[in-house]
């Protein structure tokens, strides 16, 4: 059986995509709330609760993650998926009679100009989009899924790849990875030398990009170290796609502990470990998404 992200025990993944508009939402959702955080590294990122997940603020669990196409009209899959989290009284308890709320953050990867049928008017798809994929959830596939359905990278078509692995103390560690990248994709190292530009960049359209993605472990981690994991993480972007983190792309990566009980995390050589694999993860999804 191929490893998928979703091998990580306490989570699973949802996607659902619409073949006339050409794009697609993923949700995560977790079995318990969960420690996460983020790294940026694109130059025109679009996002949703990432400040909420700097070390620093309040909320220390989250309750959802959304990887959507759609640029900015994509960020509303998030809201569909704060409200079916809600109704099922996941979230923040804040006082008698009051609904849940719940801390989802979002990422997005800009698919409008790919080919589909965009003309929706005032009712963008993607809390359609996102009600569908909660409903999938348990459907961890890899291609042309989800987020990454109206994706391209470089001259190919982009997709979602989900792949994990074990840590040598036996934790489970995982990627998936919506790949809508500037770069071309490689199977092997980038070639070194002058910058290979993709041949569809020209001025009309190198704002169209974005690499986003999640990486999960059981490990337990503190908000901290799952800050250090993403920027580790983001090394694996640079191994298999060139250009990376340009100014046309909004590259994210988030880093999720599903450990119940986190306390002082990992120690510092568990925590290079999982960072390390974590950007071979990375690697290996990226490849997985484009190459199948």
């Amino acid at each position: 059986m191929t490893d998928r992200f979703s091998d990580v025990p306490g989570l699973s993944v949802g996607h659902a995509h619409d073949p006339v508009i050409n794009t697609g939402v993923t949700v995560i959702v977790p079995d318990a709330p969960v420690v996460m955080a983020v790294d940026v590294r694109g130059g025109g990122p679009g996002t949703r609760e990432t400040d909420a997940l700097d070390p620093s603020t309040l909320v220390e669990r989250v309750h959802g993650l959304v990887l959507s196409g759609g640029s900015v009209f994509g960020l509303a899959a998030a809201d569909e998926l704060v409200l079916g989290l809600s109704a099922a009284g996941v979230g923040l308890h804040i006082g008698a009679g009051l609904p849940a709320v719940p801390v989802v953050p979002a990422a997005i990867l800009f698919d409008l100009a790919n080919g589909g049928d965009k003309a929706w008017g005032a009712a963008p798809p993607y809390r359609r989009l996102a009600r569908a994929a909660l409903a999938a959830l348990g459907d961890d596939a890899c291609g042309r899924v989800g987020a990454g359905h109206g994706a391209r990278a470089g001259s190919r078509a982009g997709g979602i790849g989900s792949v994990s692995a074990m840590l040598p103390g036996g934790h489970r560690t995982g990627a998936l990875i919506a790949c809508n990248s500037f770069g071309e994709v490689y199977e092997g190292a980038p070639p070194d030398g002058p910058v290979p530009m993709p041949k569809r960049a020209s001025a009309d359209n190198v704002r169209r990009n974005t690499t986003i993605g999640v990486i999960a472990t059981d490990a337990p981690l503190t908000r901290a170290q799952a800050r250090r994991v993403a920027m580790m993480a983001q090394d694996g972007l640079a191994r298999c796609i060139r250009p990376i983190h340009t100014p046309f792309d909004g590259d994210c990566l988030f880093v999720l502990s599903t450990a119940a009980k986190t306390g002082a995390g990992s120690d510092p050589v568990a925590l290079t470990e999982i960072g390390t694999l974590a950007a071979d993860l990375v690697v290996r999804a990226v490849r997985r998404a484009v190459f199948g």
